[in-house]
């Protein structure tokens, strides 16, 4: 059943959705330039958290009926 949210909650999600791929195409690009093991390990964990959460982003905004 599709959840039903408001216009101001469905673009809460989206600016948080592109705030997430901000992130995520900042901790990719960063963990190729990082010569520290550590912190290229760090922002690798970063973007595959930043991946998992604009899916389930991407996953609410699909289900959600705005009214």
């Amino acid at each position: 059943m599709p959840q039903t949210t408001g216009v101001h909650e469905t673009l809460e999600v989206r600016e948080l959705l592109s705030f997430k791929n901000l992130c995520l195409t900042k901790s990719t690009a960063m963990s190729a330039l990082a010569q520290d093991e550590d912190l290229r390990k760090i922002l690798q964990q970063a973007a595959q958290t930043d991946r998992e959460n604009i899916q389930s982003l991407q996953n609410l905004l699909a289900q959600e009926v705005t009214l």
